[in-house]
């Protein structure tokens, strides 16, 4: 499994209406921050011609500045087990790019939580609970955690 970082996942003004409700469930909540993160499982390593064009493929959505993950890990993604329509989409246009020993790209969201302080498990459970739809998402405590959304699909 590849992982690729994408763009930021919010809107200034989306981080800020996501910030606020994270204030309400812990105070030691200071900042929040998002991007997209891509997952690509892969029959064989690509070459760099071919990592170059899943590169493209991968850069969507608009460009806002990157920054850098400096607080608690929260990895959205989409249930294990699953494949999300993202997933089908962006496999077949990879494929349609001739990209055809990958065998399926997922995304998740990576949310950078930064905090004062360690958040105690209750506010931690309050938090995730903002940042995913319990039906269609799970969160993993890490990137390398990302490899089971591929187990079972």
């Amino acid at each position: 499994m590849q992982t690729l970082r994408g763009a930021p996942a919010l809107s200034t003004y989306r981080r800020q209406s996501l910030l606020s409700k994270l204030q309400s469930v812990s105070t030691k909540v200071t900042d929040i921050y998002a991007e997209f993160v891509h997952f690509s499982k892969q029959s064989t390593e690509l070459l760099n011609e071919q990592q170059q064009v899943l590169s493209r493929i991968l850069k969507y959505g608009p460009t806002a500045e990157v920054e850098e993950f400096s607080g608690e890990l929260a990895l959205v993604s989409p249930r294990p087990g699953t494949i999300s329509p993202w997933s089908s989409k962006a496999t077949d246009i990879a494929h349609n790019c001739g990209l055809t020993q990958i065998d399926r790209l997922e995304r998740g969201i990576a949310y950078d939580i930064r905090v004062t302080e360690a958040l105690e498990d209750a506010e931690r459970t309050g938090v995730y609970e903002l940042l995913h739809d319990k039906m269609t998402q799970v969160v993993l405590p890490s990137l390398e955690d990302a490899s089971v959304l591929f187990e079972q699909a």
